[in-house]
């Protein structure tokens, strides 16, 4: 069976940093067109003191985000990682989108987290059906560090692969799922909604 790279996927977590980035850097690297998003209200990333977290608007650049924290403390950003991750972020993309702000269509939406499976969900439900073009949404959580969401970004693709090889996806997905899940040994949520 052949990968079908035609798909046109998103990739979904809070801020648009660390696991949505991952994952839509490597399933780029597979081939597939992907995007990528967060779905807050603001970019945040961790700060120096827990309290004090560093926010940023959508649409600021990784660059301007990167040196903006590289003035700020460019030691202890390194080595929390921050650095690093808006390193690869910038090499990916200009900066971190917004999912609610977002026109384009997309046959599968992966979200990272419960909470923004949740708000994917709110949003496609706010929007008028207009072509009832069919899009599967799946959660699979990732906890919101560089390990996970190198491991999340491989789980992702594993099961974005699968996907493709689909010939009648809308048909086929309830057995590629419970496939996933138990090779995986991981619980997917899955909603299909229209455009």
């Amino acid at each position: 069976m052949s990968i079908n790279s035609n798909l046109s996927i998103a990739v979904v977590c809070s801020s648009n940093m660390n696991r949505s980035m991952e994952a839509h850097n490597f399933l780029a690297k597979k081939g597939f067109y992907v995007r990528s998003f967060g779905v807050g209200q603001t970019v945040k990333l961790p700060g120096t003191a827990i309290d004090k977290p560093n926010i940023y608007e959508f649409g600021t650049s990784y660059d301007y985000i990167y040196n903006d924290l590289s003035s700020k403390d460019k030691q202890y950003y390194t080595q929390n990682g921050l650095l690093h991750m808006l390193d690869r972020n910038r090499r990916i993309k200009k900066c971190p989108e917004r999912f609610q702000e977002c026109k384009e269509k997309f046959d599968i939406i992966v979200t990272v987290e419960e909470r923004v499976y949740d708000q994917v969900l709110e949003y496609m439900e706010s929007i008028d059906v207009t072509d009832n073009r069919p899009v599967h949404i799946f959660n699979v959580d990732i906890e919101d560090n560089h390990e996970e969401a190198l491991m999340g970004a491989f789980l992702i693709a594993d099961m974005i692969i699968m996907m493709s090889k689909s010939s009648d996806l809308d048909n086929d997905i309830d057995e590629l799922l419970q496939e996933f899940e138990s090779r995986r040994n991981k619980t997917v949520l899955h909603s299909v909604l229209f455009y």
